[in-house]
């Protein structure tokens, strides 16, 4: 192949100036630098493939200095002396890199990292945590590294026979694969769900809920709590507690609660909906009770964000893990007794006093689902109000040793 005196430098390059039409730097054998009027300078090969004229263009000076451009020039020279087309190579090479990208985006690991962003953005964080440990756990280890279309129900049946110890966590495990897979045909990326078929090929156990308490139960656990008033516990623990009993908030929205969505004023804690299971705001109207711990609780915290922090961590919030702890040592409590246990607790002894259904189900914030969703839009404010003040004032009698007495029919509560 015939030596090219090439004649560019840089310095040639770096004077070149725009004009008002693009022009043209000859460097030799057909390699120059177009000057664009915007004052870009690019690298152009211009050449004959067949009968026809081409170009092919190397990147643009300086981030392509000299010397790399005339090496890409010698290998577009050698690939047209072998009788192929440089431009055709180049967007052969860019095309083989595509693929090799898009081949690495649906590997199921990068692929289910994009799903979640994609598909779990308005989930909790701990939600987003929990799903992740699963995936990192027990579904990367086998199938991590597979491309998608290459992930079969095998593979689904050995990462389940895994866990067939653990029967929830594989069933847990497989409904995530499946909803992946479900978004990659969705996708257009595959055409099948390997983890449809294995429904069932693990037996879960039925599930139970969390255990409630009785009425005097809910007497001693009131009881118990108020031991912890003068110990070690720290105050904001004890506090939470009691503020989720007498509100049946959830855990979570209690020890992520902020001084910021009280009203104290008018007896009304907003709950935000990122805050929230349902991913919609609550609204939580005090008892007098409440508002007593609430008040009591801000001159500890009021001047931090948080409503419930310990004395070692005041910029943060209450671990969840710290409430769980407090009930597994509450003197004459059931260990099976959870935070979570309190909501039934409430709805079960709201609903046995007459309160309706409609008015305990706001309480809980759960949501209606189907035709009924599109139609009810009450709050039931007053009623909402009047259940968490008649609970309260039960909770204290009981904590007394009270026993009820025809609440039903709209009786008192007797010592």
């Amino acid at each position: 192949m015939r030596h090219v005196n090439y004649v560019l430098t840089p310095v040639k390059l770096n004077a070149a100036k725009p004009k008002d039409k693009p022009y043209k730097l000859a460097d030799g054998g057909g390699l120059f630098v177009r000057v664009s009027t915007s004052g870009t300078r690019t690298w152009c090969y211009g050449y004959t493939f067949g009968t026809r004229r081409k170009e092919v263009t190397f990147g643009q000076f300086p981030e392509v200095g000299v010397k790399e451009a005339r090496d890409k020039h010698l290998a577009a020279r050698t690939l047209l002396a072998s009788g192929q087309d440089p431009a055709a190579a180049k967007r052969g090479e860019r095309e083989a890199l595509r693929r090799r990208a898009e081949a690495d985006d649906h590997v199921f690991k990068r692929f289910a990292e994009k799903w979640i962003e994609e598909c779990l953005g308005d989930a909790s964080e701990i939600y987003r945590h929990k799903l992740r440990l699963r995936l990192e756990n027990h579904v990367y280890p086998v199938i991590g590294d597979k491309p998608l279309e290459e992930v079969k129900p095998r593979d689904i049946l050995t990462m389940m026979e895994k866990l067939r110890d653990r029967a929830v966590t594989a069933e847990k495990c497989r409904g995530i694969v499946k909803n992946i897979f479900d978004h990659a045909i969705r996708k257009l990326v595959v055409e099948s769900n390997p983890a449809a078929a294995m429904k069932g090929v693990v037996k879960v156990p039925a599930s139970t809920h969390h255990r409630h308490l009785s009425e005097e139960e809910l007497g001693v656990f009131w009881r118990a709590l108020a031991k912890y008033d003068n110990s070690d516990t720290d105050p904001s623990t004890v506090a939470c507690a009691r503020i989720i009993a007498l509100t049946l908030c959830r855990k979570s929205e209690a020890v992520k609660a902020r001084w910021a969505e009280f009203d104290l004023d008018k007896g009304v804690w907003e709950i935000p909906s990122q805050n929230t299971k349902m991913r919609r705001a609550h609204r939580v109207f005090l008892s007098s009770q409440a508002l007593a711990i609430l008040k009591a609780q801000h001159e500890l915290t009021g001047g931090e964000e948080f409503v419930f922090s310990t004395f070692e961590r005041r910029k943060s919030s209450l671990s969840p893990a710290t409430m769980s702890h407090l009930f597994k040592r509450l003197e004459g409590v059931s260990k099976e007794f959870a935070p979570h246990g309190l909501r039934g607790t409430g709805a079960t002894i709201l609903r046995e006093h007459g309160f309706g259904r409609d008015v305990v189900e706001l309480l809980l914030a759960h949501v209606e689902k189907g035709v009924a969703a599109a139609y009810h839009h009450h709050e039931l404010v007053e009623e909402r109000r009047a259940a968490l003040q008649h609970y309260a004032d039960l909770i204290e009698a009981l904590a007394k040793g009270a026993k009820v007495v025809g609440l039903r029919a709209g009786g008192r509560l007797a010592a």
